[in-house]
């Protein structure tokens, strides 16, 4: 993912959500509704999100230093990581609060207009700011489904972004309803349950996201395409004679680590040996630009189905 749309997507979620809040707290002030008072929580975490979200893309781009030598890539997920945390907490357990309370202690709507005013506004708002997010994520998408981008994407901003602005925007329409409903009913009890619903809707869009998330901190390998390059890459070497095994790791959304052993015909001299790892190194980096630090281990391969001979002038290395 590009660093300058995946920016310009958090930005335009962070301005959005931020004007947003500021008229649902506006409107929660004069009304009274719970849905608005949640909507408004809701909006000012998203800001927040958004901010952490920018924070770590700038400590991600840091060099690398002793203390951390594969460099800081992986400080994205960190930060997606506490944005779950956030949206649950503040966002889903707070709503959900409010929601019961609301219902335990109702209350009549005052100035019924204001807040349905103010979401009709912010669906306008939000639709714009999804619609940023959608057409920024349509060139990392490439032909996958949006759930496949979800699930697979590598750089966490832009998923991130596009659930925050779904669940944004199903939020306003449901807080549309349950204020819309009681003011048709004289029933406050329509506004605490969509407020207990929004409450809902942002816990499962957090542990979506922790999930998805919590997969890329464990650490993640490189997807099959990639691989793929790599073994052909490796295996275009004439004097390369398998791969005995292979491992990919990604460092950030943007670099992975491949380490591999290759099997080398036993008569290769150490300058041999050496011209050829670098020439193979050389060709994955040309055919996976992302797989940034390679480590090729030369061994000779020894079939575990056959005998090998014992003798004190050879040397054994192991295939493990």
């Amino acid at each position: 993912m590009s660093a300058t749309g995946g920016s310009k997507a958090i930005i335009a979620a962070f301005l959005a959500n931020m004007g947003i809040a500021i008229t649902k707290f506006i409107a929660w002030a004069f009304s009274g509704s719970s849905s608005m008072l949640a909507e408004g929580v809701h909006s000012l975490a998203d800001s927040g999100n958004q901010l952490l979200l920018l924070l770590g893309g700038k400590r991600a781009r840091k060099e690398a230093d002793k203390e951390h030598p594969f460099g800081h890539g992986r400080v994205r997920y960190v930060y997606a990581f506490v944005v779950a945390i956030v949206l649950f907490s503040i966002g889903g357990v707070f709503s959900i609060y409010e929601g019961i309370s609301k219902i335990q202690h109702p209350h009549p709507l005052e100035m019924w207009w204001l807040p349905l005013l103010v979401l009709a506004i912010a669906i306008v708002l939000e639709s714009f700011s999804l619609r940023t997010a959608v057409r920024e994520s349509r060139p990392h998408k490439g032909d996958s489904s949006w759930f496949q981008f979800i699930r697979r994407s590598k750089a966490p901003e832009l998923p991130v972004v596009l659930l925050e602005d779904i669940a944004a925007l199903l939020g306003l329409v449901i807080a549309f309803f349950g204020v819309g409903l009681t003011v048709l009913t004289g029933n406050s009890l329509f506004d605490g349950i969509s407020t207990i619903a929004i409450g809902v809707l942002l816990v499962g869009v957090a542990v979506i996201i922790g999930v998805e998330v919590k997969s890329l901190l464990v650490g993640e390998g490189a997807g099959d395409e990639d691989v793929a390059k790599i073994e052909a890459a490796i295996l275009a070497g004439k004097d390369i004679d398998r791969i005995i095994h292979m491992k990919t790791l990604y460092l950030g959304p943007d670099e992975f680590m491949v380490g591999a052993k290759i099997s080398l015909p036993s008569t290769c001299t150490m300058q041999e040996v050496s011209a050829i790892v670098n020439l193979a190194e050389r060709r994955i980096r040309e055919a996976v630009p992302a797989a940034r630090v390679i480590y090729l281990e030369p061994d000779v391969y020894l079939d575990p189905n056959v005998s090998q001979p014992t003798t004190s002038s050879i040397v054994m290395l192991s295939s493990d």
